[in-house]
Parts: structure tokens; C-alpha cells; sequence
């Protein structure tokens, strides 16, 4: 009988994944002599006289690879494998079935219900030591693969707790952010001033705004940090420090003359000295562009510095247009840059726009930017519309044009409508 299986000279060639094997067969003398050979080999050995026993064994023990008979009386070995298949265990374990059927039909059921190999009686010692080499190989890929998934796993459970996490802290950015632009509509009694700040994320680079200077002028502002992320938002925060409407002693848009009074200061020289503090004193690769100036409430007079900024838009009441601004360079990116300012004549029934670039340059499906001539547009088509209704039309239309699409920058801007006199 022993000669039926052959003899292997060497001894103790497993030392891989495969530790614990399950022999199962009815006839005693079969279960010993591979017995024999496995514990030769290093391995851990048990047995079980039929496919009931040997399940009991395995929902008791973790078992890595499993030789059973095919023909057994009671459950056979097909009907083991497959219960074997659907029991919960954390690693696969191999499956081996000794048979003396050669069908290629009998082979393909026993692979159909789960079994990885075959060996036929009698089995050859040397091709049984072959075949448990390949189930080595192949469960070292079950345990990598396994141990890969339970880091990547980990590594997903640690990154949705930190993005939970950014996700509160971005939330609560965003109401602060928009905070800084508490009040969307003022009414000046001769003007009234409509503010739009809409991030295209969590928190946005812009930046608009309106402050008093004196019973009779306004200080407007319109503001586009470069990039659109946390880093554009911080700098956002500090530019509405430099032009609060809240402290006259901090807003670098108004001064007070030789008499005590607080006048508003030139929106060129308050370009230079945002951007004197910007050099100085903050070390960031962060820029902006902006529009700054002031208009008086009774005269419709203004004056404005451009800086890098989409040009100022002026509605005149009988509908013509016209693009006002000298140009300039960004603020914060030029030590020694210089502005000047430009003025500008409104009179009874006009309205002003100063609008960020996320408006003129918002893209259609085929990139095609809507550009001043666009948002000349959508300006004349809503001329009878005022403050926020006209900027609902504005968004409706914007998201029109971009064919439904996320907007892939910030939108702002600064509605001012001139009343006059009475």
C-alpha cells in the first residue's frame, strides 16, 4: 500500500502560509499514510473519517488546506466542499479532492462547487508535494491581498474621520466667510446697494463689500483672491479687516483731513498702502485684483482705482453701456506698484456694476467664456429688474449659459442703483 504513493527523501520543504491540514477520508489507512507525509513536511495534521466530522472539525479549528476522498459514504466530497465553501471564515482555504474519476465532466462539477485541485488515487507523493507548492503560492496572494484590503480599509476608515472632520471645519468657514457680508442690501435713501457672493466651493477668494464714510459717500469694494480654496479664504478675512465699514481708524479706504472730519482717501493711494502691508508684512504667493472707490450720495459723483480687476460697468438709464477703468496690476504682487484713479458721473436712474472675473469668464459646455459682451447681455435683457432679483436672473442665466454646470469660480459682485435726488 505505501508504495502507492511514493517516497520523498526530503523533509520539512513548507514553511509558507499553509499550517494546518485537514485529511478526510473513510478509509483509515489512506487518512495515515498522507498523514505520514504532511507531518513529514512540517505540517499540523488532523482527521476526520467522514465530510460530517470533518466539518465539525473545521468550525472549530482554522484549517488552510483540506484533503478530502470524493466517494465517502453519508456526505461525500462534493457535498463537503460545498458546505465547507459556505462557512464564514477570515482567510480562503484551499480545497483538494482525491478521486479515480478522469471525466472531464466530474472535474468540471467538483470545480463548480468550489474545489481548487485534484489528485487521482492512487496519489504520487511527489505530485501531492507539487500541488499543496501551488495552493502555497496561491493563498500567499489570498493573505497579501487580504492584509492589503484590511490596510486600505483602515486607511479609508482614517481618512473619512479627517474628512468628516474638514468637512465640519469647512462648513463653519463658510458661514464665517459669509458672515463678513452679513447684510446683501443697503439702502442709502438716494442708492440703494445689492451685494452677490456665491463660492463655487466650501469657501471662495472673493470678496465684496460696502462701507459708510459720511452721511453724504459710500466706499464700495469688489475683491478676487488668486485661487479659490482655505488659503484665499484666510486672506479674504484680512482684506475685510483693511476695509471695514465698522472702524474708521482701521479702514485704509478713508483718513481724516487737516479739520478732524473722516473723508475718503484716494482709492489709488489706498491700493498702495493694501499693498505696501500685503509685501510686507504677509509672506504668501496669494494676489487679488480689485475695484475700489467711493460715490457721493447727492451728486452721483465717484471716483475708483482698477487694479487688475474686470472693468466697471455703468447702466445708464436709457440702456447704454459703458466699461470704465484704467486697467493696473494686481495688489500683492508688485512691490513698487502704482495706481491711479479714474472718475466717473452717474445721474438719475443709473446703476453700477462692479463684477469678479468668476462672472465674465464662466464657460459654456464648449469652454466658450461669456465675456463682457455676454454679461452686456444679460444687463440689458434685465434692465427693468433691481438689487437681488436681478441678481436671481443674473445666477439662472450664468447657470443657462454653462448648460447646468458647477460654476468653476467664485461669483460676486456689487449692484449700486442711483436714485438721485428727489
Amino acid at each position: 500500500m505505501t508504495a502507492q504513493f511514493g517516497t520523498v527523501n526530503s523533509v520539512a520543504q513548507f514553511e509558507g502560509t499553509i499550517k494546518r491540514v485537514l485529511v478526510v477520508d473513510d478509509s483509515r489507512s489512506q487518512r495515515r499514510i498522507l498523514s505520514a507525509y504532511l507531518s513529514r513536511w512540517g505540517f499540523e495534521v488532523l482527521e476526520a473519517a467522514s465530510g460530517k466530522e470533518g466539518l465539525v472539525i473545521c468550525q472549530s479549528q482554522d484549517i488552510d488546506l483540506v484533503i478530502s476522498d470524493w466517494m465517502m459514504p453519508g456526505m461525500n466530497g462534493l457535498d463537503f466542499c460545498k458546505a465547507f465553501r459556505e462557512m464564514d471564515r477570515d482567510h480562503y482555504g484551499y480545497f483538494i479532492l482525491l478521486t479515480s474519476k478522469s471525466e472531464k465532466g466530474e472535474v468540471a462539477h467538483g470545480l463548480d462547487v468550489g474545489a481548487d485541485d485534484f489528485l487521482t488515487k492512487p496519489v504520487a507523493a511527489l505530485e501531492l508535494q507539487a500541488r499543496i507548492k501551488a495552493a502555497e503560492r496561491i493563498l500567499n496572494v489570498e493573505r497579501e491581498l487580504t492584509e492589503k484590503n484590511r490596510l486600505v480599509s483602515d486607511t479609508l476608515a482614517k481618512i473619512s474621520v479627517l474628512y468628516n472632520s474638514l468637512e465640519q471645519d469647512l462648513l463653519e468657514a463658510r458661514a464665517l466667510q459669509q458672515s463678513l457680508v452679513r447684510e446683501k442690501f443697503h439702502d442709502f435713501g438716494t442708492a440703494q446697494v445689492s451685494l452677490l457672493l456665491q463660492p463655487c466651493g466650501h469657501v471662495g477668494g472673493d470678496l465684496v463689500g460696502v462701507f459708510p464714510i459720511s452721511e453724504k459717500e459710500i466706499g464700495l469694494y469688489s475683491i478676487d483672491v488668486s485661487g479659490h480654496g482655505v488659503a484665499s479664504a484666510l486672506m479674504t478675512a484680512r482684506l475685510a479687516g483693511y476695509l471695514s465699514g465698522k472702524s474708521n481708524d482701521q479702514n485704509l479706504a478713508i483718513c481724516r483731513a487737516n479739520d478732524g472730519q473722516i473723508t475718503a482717501r484716494s482709492p489709488a493711494k489706498a491700493a498702495n498702502l493694501i499693498n505696501q502691508l500685503i509685501m510686507e508684512e504677509m509672506e504668501t504667493e496669494l494676489y487679488f485684483t480689485m475695484m475700489l472707490g467711493h460715490i457721493h450720495l447727492e451728486t452721483g459723483r465717484g471716483r475708483f482705482a482698477q487694479c487688475g480687476h474686470p472693468s466697471l460697468m455703468i447702466q445708464r438709464s436709457g440702456g447704454d453701456i459703458e466699461n470704465c477703468g484704467s486697467g493696473g496690476f494686481p495688489v500683492g504682487l508688485i512691490d513698487d506698484a502704482t495706481w491711479s484713479d479714474f472718475e466717473i458721473q452717474l445721474t438719475q436712474g443709473d446703476r453700477l456694476l462692479l463684477a469678479s472675473d468668476g462672472i465674465s469668464e464662466c464657460p459654456d459646455k464648449h469652454g466658450k467664456l461669456l465675456d463682457e459682451t455676454g454679461l452686456t447681455k444679460i444687463l440689458r435683457r434685465n434692465a427693468r429688474l433691481r438689487g437681488n432679483s436681478f441678481f436671481e436672473t443674473l445666477i439662472r442665466d450664468l447657470t443657462k449659459f454653462a448648460d447646468g454646470q458647477p460654476f468653476p469660480d467664485d461669483i460676486s459682485a456689487v449692484l449700486l442703483e442711483y436714485d438721485g435726488v428727489s
